[in-house]
C-alpha cells in the first residue's frame, strides 16, 4: 500500500510538471513562428520586387518603398508596442499583431496597384511591431530562470534566420508558377498556424503597476519614424537635400524631448536610467550593429548575384542558404553554452569572425566561383549566430522580469534601426560608388566615348542593360563589384569597432546567482 501511495504521489507530481513543460515548449514554438513571420515577409517581398515592377510598371523610388514601408512602421512602433503589451496583455497584443499581419498579407495578395501594395505593407508593419517585442516579452515572463531564459531567447532570435532563408526560397518557387501576389499568401497561412498554437498554450502576462505614457509614446514614434524615413529616403535622394535634413533635425529634437520627458514621468515607456549602465548601452549598440552587418551583407550579396552574376531569385536563395542555416544552428548552440562562457566571449569572438568573413568577401569578382564563396558564408553565418541571439538575450536578462517588455522593445528598436541602416546606408554607398567607378570601368573595358552616356544613363535609371555591348556589360559588372566591395569594407570596419566595444564594455554575466538586477541603479554595479 505504501508503494502504491508513493507511485500515485509521483504520478500526481509529474503530471502537472509535464503539462507545464509542454505549455512552455509550445509557447516557445508559437513565439518563434511569430518572429519567423516578421522576417519571412521582408525577404519574400524583396524577392518579388522585379515581378512587381514588371507587372505594375513601378518607378524605382516607389518600388523601394514597397519593402521600406513595412520596415518604417515596424521600427517606428516597436517600442510603443512593447508598452501596450505590458499594459493590456502581451499575449493579447501578440495575437492582435498576428491577425493584423494576416490581414496585411491577404490585402497584398488581392491587390493590383502599387498604392495598395504599399498600404498592405504599412498594415503588416503594425502587426510586425506588435509581434516582435511582445513575443520576446512573453518568453521573458514564461521562462524566469535567467539561464533557461537565455537559451530560449537565442532560439527565438535564431528563428529570424529561418524566416530570412525561407522567404526567398518560397518566393522563387511561387513566382515560377503564379503571379507575384502569391508571395504574400504563405505568411498569412503561417499566421493562422501561429494563432492555433499561441491561443491555447501561451500564458497572459502584464507589467504590474504600469500605465500608458502617451507623451513618451508619441515622441518615441515621431523620433524613430523621422530617423528611419531619413535613412531610407536619403539613400535615394541624398542625405543633404532639404527634406532629409529636416527629417534628421526632427529626429534629433524628438530624441532630446523624449529623454527629457522619460526622465520626469513616474512610469516611463522606456526608463532612460537603464542606459546609465555602460554594459546595457553597449548591448543596445551591438544589437544594432549585428543587424546592420547581417542585413547589409545579405543585401550586398543579393546585389552581387542578381546584378553581377545575373542569377534569378531562386538560384540566389539556394546559394545563400548555408549562411542562414549555419546562423540558425550557431545561434541555438550559443544559447546552450552561454551559461558556461558568459556573454563577453561569444559577442567579441563573433564580431571579430564576422569582420574576417566580410573582409574575405571583398576579394570576390564577377567570375568568382561559388566554391570560393560558400565557406565565407558559413563563417559569417556562424559568427552572426554568436552575436545576434546573445545580444538580444543579454538585454533581457539584464533587467527584472517585470521590465521584460521595456527591454524587449528597446532591443528590438535597436535591431530594427540597425537593419534599416544596413540596407539604407550601405545601399546609398553602393549606388554612389557605382556611379563614381563606372566612367573609369567603361574606359578600361574599351567602350567608345560616344557610347558611354547611354550606359551611364541605363545604370542610373535602373533600366535593362541587355541591349548593351559585351564590353559595356562587363564594365557595369566591374563597377557594381566596386560598389559591393565598398559596402563590405565599411561593414567590416563597423563590426571591428563593435568587437572592441563588446570586449571593453559588456558585463560577462548580467545576472548573479540566477537573480535579476532589480533596479536601474544596481545595473551599473553588477558584473
Amino acid at each position: 500500500m505504501t508503494t502504491d501511495r508513493v507511485r500515485r504521489s509521483r504520478s500526481a507530481g509529474t503530471g502537472p510538471e509535464t503539462a507545464a513543460r509542454r505549455r512552455e515548449t509550445l509557447t516557445l514554438v508559437a513565439m518563434c513562428l511569430g518572429v519567423m513571420m516578421t522576417f519571412l515577409l521582408v525577404t519574400a517581398t524583396i524577392s518579388a520586387l522585379s515581378a512587381i515592377r514588371d507587372d505594375l510598371h513601378v518607378s524605382p523610388s516607389a518600388l523601394n518603398w514597397i519593402p521600406s514601408a513595412y520596415t518604417l512602421v515596424v521600427a517606428s512602433l516597436v517600442l510603443s508596442a512593447g508598452t501596450l503589451g505590458n499594459l493590456w496583455g502581451r499575449k493579447r497584443m501578440f495575437g492582435v499583431g498576428v491577425v493584423v499581419m494576416i490581414g496585411g498579407g491577404l490585402l497584398a495578395a488581392s491587390t493590383d496597384t502599387t498604392t495598395m501594395v504599399i498600404a498592405a505593407q504599412l498594415v503588416s508593419g503594425v502587426g510586425g511591431a506588435l509581434i516582435l517585442p511582445n513575443s520576446l516579452a512573453i518568453l521573458g515572463a514564461t521562462f524566469t530562470d535567467p539561464h533557461r531564459r537565455t537559451e530560449v531567447i537565442t532560439v527565438w532570435a535564431a528563428s529570424s534566420g529561418i524566416g530570412l532563408a525561407v522567404g526567398p526560397l518560397l518566393a522563387g518557387v511561387l513566382l515560377g508558377h503564379f503571379g507575384w501576389q502569391a508571395v504574400f499568401v504563405p505568411n498569412a497561412v503561417l499566421g493562422v498556424i501561429t494563432l492555433l498554437v499561441a491561443v491555447p498554450f501561451a500564458a497572459e502576462s502584464l507589467a504590474p503597476g504600469g500605465r500608458l505614457d502617451i507623451p513618451g509614446a508619441l515622441l518615441g514614434t515621431v523620433t524613430i519614424a523621422s530617423l528611419v524615413y531619413a535613412l531610407i529616403q536619403g539613400g535615394q535622394d541624398g542625405y543633404t537635400v532639404a527634406p532629409i535634413v529636416t527629417a534628421g533635425m526632427v529626429a534629433a529634437v524628438g530624441a532630446l524631448a523624449f529623454v527629457a520627458v522619460e526622465l520626469r514621468v513616474t512610469v516611463p515607456m522606456l526608463d532612460i536610467r537603464l542606459f546609465a549602465s555602460r554594459s546595457f548601452s553597449a548591448v543596445m549598440v551591438i544589437a544594432a550593429v549585428a543587424l546592420f552587418g547581417f542585413t547589409g551583407v545579405a543585401v550586398l550579396v543579393v546585389m552581387f548575384y542578381n546584378n553581377v552574376q545575373h542569377l534569378n531569385a531562386l538560384d540566389t536563395s539556394w546559394r545563400m542558404l548555408p549562411l542562414f542555416a549555419v546562423y540558425v544552428v550557431s545561434a541555438y548552440l550559443t544559447g546552450r553554452v552561454i551559461r558556461r562562457t558568459g556573454f563577453k566571449a561569444p559577442l567579441t569572438l563573433g564580431l571579430l569572425l564576422c569582420a574576417l568573413a566580410v573582409l574575405g568577401l571583398t576579394t570576390i569578382g564577377p567570375d568568382t566561383a561559388y566554391s570560393r564563396m560558400w565557406p565565407l558564408f558559413v563563417l559569417f553565418g556562424a559568427a552572426c549566430g554568436l552575436v545576434v541571439a546573445p545580444s538580444t538575450a543579454a538585454a533581457l536578462v539584464s533587467v527584472a522580469p517585470e521590465r521584460a517588455g521595456m527591454a524587449s522593445g528597446a532591443v528590438n528598436t535597436a535591431r530594427q534601426v540597425g537593419a534599416v541602416m544596413g540596407t539604407a546606408l550601405l545601399g546609398s554607398l553602393f549606388t554612389s560608388r557605382v556611379a563614381a567607378a563606372l566612367p573609369h570601368e567603361l574606359a578600361t573595358h574599351g567602350v567608345p566615348a560616344a557610347a558611354r552616356p547611354p550606359v551611364e544613363a541605363a545604370v542610373a535609371s535602373g533600366t535593362g542593360t541587355r541591349s548593351l555591348s559585351s564590353a559595356g556589360r562587363a564594365a557595369i559588372d566591374s563597377a557594381f563589384t566596386a560598389g559591393i566591395h565598398a559596402g563590405l569594407a565599411v561593414t567590416a570596419a563597423v563590426l571591428l569597432a563593435a568587437a572592441v566595444l563588446a570586449l571593453t564594455a559588456v558585463h560577462n554575466r548580467p545576472h548573479q546567482n540566477g537573480r535579476h538586477m532589480p533596479t536601474p541603479t544596481t545595473i551599473s554595479t553588477t558584473s
